[in-house]
């Protein structure tokens, strides 16, 4: 379960960065495509994967 709680909420944060992007890029005059949000979120993604990953080996090992 902790597999599937870990991929819901990846998708489910991927969703919401990438809709958030396309509605708060234009406020700031950046103006790119569906693609380039797609992209960019994923970026995002792994980033925010490998520090999650992270935070929970560093608290695996103060625990």
């Amino acid at each position: 379960m902790s597999l599937a709680e870990a991929a819901a909420n990846v998708l489910i944060g991927y969703a919401i960065a990438v809709a958030t992007q396309v509605m708060v890029f234009p406020v700031f005059g950046i103006h790119i495509t569906l693609a380039d949000d797609l992209r960019i979120g994923l970026v995002f993604l792994v980033v925010s994967l490998i520090r999650s990953y992270m935070l929970r080996r560093v608290f695996e090992r103060l625990l």
